[in-house]
């Protein structure tokens, strides 16, 4: 299974881990500019600009463009999303995605593109777009599957939930901050580069595969087998 991300540094979080829970068995890459909004994806479309890093793991190998990475090979699924400050503003998204998915099922026409729902910030996170929703993560995370839910459906797009999976899993106690949890970011907006990273991953996998994810052999250096099992639970729940 080959799987592109066109993304930013919140599809480099999702997509660090995927290749060894995986073991391979999906070939996934992730086209990467950090802060990377539609609109600055559909202009690198226009003048294909080799601004990305085509990284793997997280991992640049090289330098790349959209266009030259879409005829690269054969994709089963192109993935997209909007930046983490923009995601929850329905207005930000046209006339971007209409030509980026325009684009894509041109130059692939047998791949499936798919929207990556990304996560609301943490409670005390101090970065700059947090204001667009008011410093409310639970506004900022009902905006975002607002806006999102609307675009999928627009352009029958199947949703990826790693945000929905991020959203549950702060109200479990060993991640609750507001009772003295561990955060989910490693920033404010970040994914933590244990439980944070992994249950992205986690729900990557389970999307594209289908499979039960508590079956799943590897887990993150320095990581609590019991509480990656809650990890597990909680993506087989939402999908």
């Amino acid at each position: 299974m080959n799987v592109l991300f066109i993304g930013n540094s919140f599809s480099q979080d999702a997509t660090v881990y995927l290749g060894r829970i995986c073991n391979d068995e999906i070939f996934v890459r992730n086209l990467y500019i950090g802060g990377c909004p539609l609109e600055w994806h559909a202009n690198n479309i226009k003048e294909n600009n080799v601004a990305y890093d085509y990284q793997r793991d997280g991992e640049r190998l090289f330098r790349a463009s959209i266009n030259d990475t879409l005829a690269e090979r054969k994709w089963d699924y192109v993935s997209i999303q909007q930046v983490s400050h923009f995601s929850g503003m329905i207005e930000t998204y046209e006339p971007y995605t209409e030509f980026i998915v325009g684009y894509i099922k041109e130059k692939c026409p047998d791949a499936k593109i798919v929207f990556h729902r990304t996560w609301a910030y943490d409670d005390a996170s101090t970065h700059g777009g947090f204001a667009n929703y008011d410093w409310n993560r639970t506004k900022m995370y009902n905006a975002i599957v607002d806006a999102s839910s609307k675009i999928a459906e627009k352009y029958s797009l199947p949703v990826i939930p790693s945000g929905d999976a991020i959203e549950r899993a702060r109200y479990l106690e060993e991640f609750d901050t507001s009772k003295g949890g561990m955060s989910l970011n490693r920033d404010g907006f970040h994914l933590s580069l244990d439980y944070g990273r992994y249950l992205a991953a986690l729900t990557l996998y389970r999307f594209f595969t289908g499979n039960d994810v508590t079956k799943v052999v590897y887990e993150p250096e320095n990581t609590d087998p019991a509480l990656c099992k809650k990890l597990k639970d909680i993506v087989n729940e939402i999908l």
